[in-house]
């Protein structure tokens, strides 16, 4: 069955994870009965996770004609001549308005009704609650019909508790296995001794003789022992002269070599003291603490982001901007918070959008772990100052730029966890929760797949 990409703006994504068959139609009776047959109308709303019968109806509404999704059959009708591409164009209409999240465009949603009758899309990616327009036909129809409560979830998690059980179960069983079979091999080897023994008095053998056999089975005998089991070598330390006075060579080379390794380093961190004493007044800034002020009054922060702003202006591209913030004073921490705020300088909302654009001068600072946990605490910090806006907006931020690749999942988690960990009771993590939330499901999603 051929597939396409859910809504029409993601049409050219081929990494595309939402898809939804291709519909199909077929042209039945003639004359006044006749009828058009969306042939897989099943499939389509399945992978929608909305009703069939939500669209059918929604083809009659938009179309002036009758319409009938028959559930024991699977079968929608819709009265009337009806061409592939105009009912398509419908389709995508009823995705625009009952399917994709209004905030961050994620068909992830789910229909909810409220207590005052209203429609709402929430989105399992950003979290954004989508006011359905009610003055549309559809949603008295989805009103009288509402959609059924979701049960896959807990049954999945049931599932995955289960198989954890059973797979601690296992190696539980594994574990009394190995104990059973190395106590067996004790016990035959303890009775193959005994009868050897008992044998040799038989013959007149001395106890002596019986002590201590011939060096050859010995050895032999060691051998066997260690190829059967690991566990009965005994190992013994060298307490002669000679290699007490070799250890002590050793340990003496050791902390002769961890001396000089710390002399290095204090002779390094000297001369880096010296090259920043030697610096211009400008590089010599960086050892200011953050919050002190410069000679014109302002804070580090502040004369960092006015330097970003009047080198944005000129021009700067992504590819030159690596060079142009590393000759800046500063840490690396301070010098992306600077970034990020210099790049939604003047933003009063639809931040994720704004976001999306500088996304190129993001990319660029962002290159590896280290980094991206620095861009993640630059949004922490200017959502955390006193920007309602911004803070109501930092799920959609977040999926902006793991969409785009500049953040990775890994990453996102951490620095969530580690927030959460240090003030769980900060509205940010509240909004970024339903986000991470959702980038654990679709992996755990995409694992048991």
């Amino acid at each position: 069955m051929a597939l396409q990409n859910i809504g029409s703006s993601n049409s050219d994504d081929a990494f595309y994870r939402y898809k939804m068959p291709r519909m199909l139609t077929k042209i039945e009776g003639r004359g006044n009965g006749i009828k058009t047959n969306v042939v897989n109308m099943v499939d389509i709303a399945k992978a929608l996770a909305r009703p069939p019968s939500y669209t059918t109806k929604y083809f009659g509404n938009e179309l002036g004609a009758q319409s009938k999704f028959d559930e024991k059959t699977g079968t929608a009708l819709v009265n009337g001549a009806h061409e592939t591409p105009k009912l398509a164009g419908l389709l995508e209409n009823f995705i625009k308005k009952y399917v994709q999240c209004y905030g961050c465009g994620n068909p992830e949603t789910e229909v909810i009704i409220t207590k005052n009758q209203m429609i709402q899309l929430k989105c399992a990616a950003c979290g954004f609650i989508s006011d359905v327009d009610m003055r549309d036909k559809l949603t008295t129809f989805i009103l009288k019909n509402p959609p059924e409560a979701k049960k896959g979830s807990k049954d999945k998690k049931a599932m995955r508790r289960a198989e954890k059980e059973r797979l601690k179960e296992g190696e539980a069983a594994d574990e009394e296995l190995t104990k059973l079979k190395k106590e067996t091999k004790k016990k035959v080897s303890s009775k193959d001794a005994s009868t050897k023994t008992s044998s040799k008095k038989k013959h007149g053998g001395s106890d002596e003789d019986c002590a201590s056999p011939p060096r050859n089975h010995v050895n032999v005998n060691e051998e066997e022992d260690e190829d059967d089991d690991d566990d009965d070598v005994q190992w013994q330390t060298d307490t002669s002269i000679e290699a007490a006075q070799q250890r002590i060579q050793e340990q003496l080379n050791a902390a002769t070599a961890e001396m000089v390794m710390l002399s290095t380093v204090e002779s390094e961190k000297k001369k880096s003291k010296a090259a920043t004493r030697a610096l211009s007044p400008k590089a010599a800034a960086t050892v200011i603490p953050e919050n002190s002020e410069t000679e014109n009054g302002e804070t580090i922060h502040e004369r960092l982001v006015k330097e970003v702003k009047e080198n944005l202006k000129k021009g700067v591209t992504a590819s030159k901007l690596q060079s142009f913030l590393g000759s800046l004073t500063g840490s690396p921490q301070e010098v992306i918070t600077a970034l990020y705020e210099a790049l939604l300088d003047g933003v009063e909302k639809g931040f994720a959008k704004e976001v999306l654009k500088k996304k190129s001068y993001l990319a660029a600072v962002a290159q590896d772990e280290e980094s991206q946990l620095r861009l993640l605490r630059a949004i922490e910090e200017f959502c955390g100052k006193s920007n309602t806006a911004a803070l109501k907006e930092v799920a959609l931020v977040l999926k902006a730029l793991y969409d785009a690749d500049v953040l990775e999942e890994e990453y996102i988690v951490q620095w969530y966890n580690k927030g959460v960990a240090a003030n769980k009771d900060s509205k940010i993590w509240k909004n970024v929760k339903p986000f991470v939330e959702w980038l654990q499901s679709a992996e755990s999603e995409s694992e048991e797949e």
